[in-house]
């Protein structure tokens, strides 16, 4: 752990010498054209050698370079493009360290938790590996079901995640004091946002908690499928789930050959996402295609395996689910069978619930100022939104930001959302590219939560994309924006309604209160309380007559020393005497009358 940590800092420090040098050093004497054309190159070289420091280390770097890759906010395009295309996957642990984990955590031996348990690992990853199991007769009976799949933690991986959130949290502290870095991101509190989500996601009970929150959300939602918890056998490091394994969402292939139509898996996945953001506040902040299966209904219902979203995701061990699946039925599910008209016949399945992207009010309501002042083309309006978000740090100079949205709004803000699709890319890439340059030049931070649901939007129109070339996210979003200006406008008459009856109930009072205050004022009874402001008055005066007395002080002496070679008596006598005003200066203060 001690070499681990030592290697993270001293990669840290030779990022740090280099910037140095070439964005502080080679500008002041000369050379900044020299940094500015090497610049590109330089970071991405520099990305690459963190590429290959993460794979090599795993652990949390790996984590760390994926947050990196969606902070487009404070990093270069350069960095973020090379970093995207990390992936969490390691070789796995040998089963024999797996298998003693898993048993020295349920507390029983493997063979007696489960009827049988797969050596060879579904998934690697760098906190933890899977492997599919099968529940034992009892437990299948109270659970519901018997297929399943078994995370479990790397062995040592609580250690290797506090080295190296000790390792970051070290870095962050030298750079809150580089000026020109500390300006723009606030680097302690960015590792801290990291450090909780990482926390999090080694966390197998808060995953289970997640999952089953995720999962009575669209409990009533036939195009919906989540894995159910089997409570029985889950830990902080061991999380068993039913096994709805299925067809992957970017496997168009299997998809056509299946009959599903992924133009419309792109739709509907894009609904579902915005359904999480708009409607429940919960948003699976990890969407990439190996979290999310699209798995055909059975026809008619009956031999749907599982039981529903509502009834079985908060089941705990001994409570009826109301339906029960054998082995030979299949792989368990928890979504409703029940096929609506309208609704597609098949779900989708999501899995993995360690980041899970909470919206608060605050940023919730921030969101819905956003869209409003984007409806009406108002830059102003939209910065003082990211002001109330918390994106903008207080040290922000806005000028830019309103300039650079003022252009978007004047060339794209009379245009609908269909219509955007038909901009030629290479203008939106333009713009784009001063834009992202206006934003990394503030001081521009995403708050943890809005970050995660940009990562879950982002990688929401990456995968619909490539479902679906003609997709545009933009069609999507437009009903949900509609609705918020519908909600947002029936609010703003409440409000004004209130206001309205607030200030005739004031106006209706109003005759009397100035009635009684003008009988009080002809009876004398009316008293105003100026001791405290004749007390500040009094010190001001006070401090005016020391100034005064320390600039006539400055005066004597310094006309005295220049008088000492010219007329030393004279000099002598205006030193002398510039004694008297220091000394009102120094100790008028003491001998002053009254309270202060």
């Amino acid at each position: 752990m001690r070499a681990r940590y030592r290697r993270i800092l001293g990669f840290a420090a030779r990022v740090l010498a280099q910037t140095w040098w070439y964005e502080l050093v080679l500008p002041r004497i000369g050379f900044a054209r020299v940094a500015e054309r090497s610049r590109e190159r330089r970071m991405g070289v520099l990305a690459q050698r963190f590429h290959r420091l993460a794979v090599e280390l795993g652990g949390l770097m790996i984590k760390v370079g994926q947050f990196m890759s969606s902070r487009l906010d404070v990093l270069p395009p350069e960095i973020t493009t090379e970093l995207a295309g990390l992936q969490d996957e390691v070789p796995p642990v040998p089963v024999a360290e797996i298998r003693a984990l898993a048993e020295a955590e349920l507390g029983v031996p493997l063979a007696r938790a489960f009827a049988s348990f797969e050596d060879v690992p579904l998934a690697a990853a760098s906190l933890g590996q899977a492997h599919r199991a099968r529940l034992s007769e009892l437990d299948a009976a109270d659970a519901g079901f018997s297929e399943v799949v078994v995370k479990v933690q790397r062995p040592g991986i609580d250690q290797v995640v506090a080295t190296d959130l000790a390792a970051l949290r070290r870095v962050a502290g030298w750079l809150r004091r580089i000026r020109f870095i500390a300006a723009r991101v606030d680097a302690p509190a960015l590792v801290e946002e990291f450090a909780q989500t990482s926390l999090e996601e080694i966390d197998y009970l808060h995953e289970a908690a997640a999952a089953e929150r995720f999962a009575e959300n669209f409990a009533r939602d036939p195009r919906v499928d989540a894995p159910l918890v089997a409570w029985e056998r889950t830990t902080r490091r061991v999380l068993t789930l039913s096994d709805v394994t299925a067809i992957k969402i970017n496997d168009t292939d299997t998809l056509r050959a299946a009959g599903i139509d992924p133009a419309e898996v792109a739709r509907v996945f894009a609904e579902v996402m915005f359904d999480q953001l708009f409607t429940h506040g919960f948003v699976h902040a990890d969407p990439h295609p190996g979290n999310i299966f699209v798995t055909p209904h059975v026809a008619g219902g009956a031999g749907m395996p599982g039981a529903s979203a509502g009834s079985a995701a908060g089941a705990r061990p001994g409570t009826a689910t109301g339906v029960r699946a054998d082995a030979s039925a299949g792989p368990a599910t928890g979504a409703s069978a029940a096929i609506g008209a309208g609704h597609p016949a098949w779900r989708l399945t999501f899995i993995d619930f360690g980041m899970m992207a909470e919206v608060p009010d605050g940023i919730r309501r921030g969101l819905r100022t956003l869209f409003i002042a984007a409806a009406s083309r108002d830059g102003k309006g939209m910065v003082a939104a990211a002001q109330e978000i918390g994106v903008l740090m207080p040290s922000a100079e806005n000028r830019e930001l309103e300039r650079a949205l003022t252009a978007l709004f004047a060339r794209f803000g009379g245009m609908g959302f269909a219509e955007l699709r038909d901009v030629d890319p290479r203008e939106f890439q333009g713009f784009a590219v001063e834009f992202g340059d206006t934003m990394r030049s503030l001081p521009v931070q995403l708050p943890e939560g809005l970050l995660l649901l940009i990562r879950a939007v982002s990688l929401t129109s990456g995968m619909c994309s490539g479902l679906d070339p003609q997709f545009n996210i933009w069609e999507s979003i437009e009903p949900y924006a509609t609705r918020l200006l519908a909600d947002e406008s029936g609010n703003l008459v409440q409000e004004f309604a209130q206001q309205a009856v607030s200030n005739a109930a004031t106006l209706w009072r109003l005759p009397k209160r100035i009635d009684d205050l003008i009988t009080r004022v002809d009876d004398g009874s009316v008293t105003f309380d100026t001791s405290r402001v004749e007390r500040r008055l009094d010190r001001i005066d006070g401090l005016i007559r020391r100034g005064i007395s320390a600039l006539l002080f400055g005066s004597l002496l310094i006309g005295g020393v220049l008088l000492l070679t010219v007329n030393p008596v004279l000099g002598v006598v205006l030193m002398s005497v510039s004694v008297l005003p220091l000394l009102h200066t120094l100790f008028a203060g003491l001998f002053r009358r009254g309270p202060r």
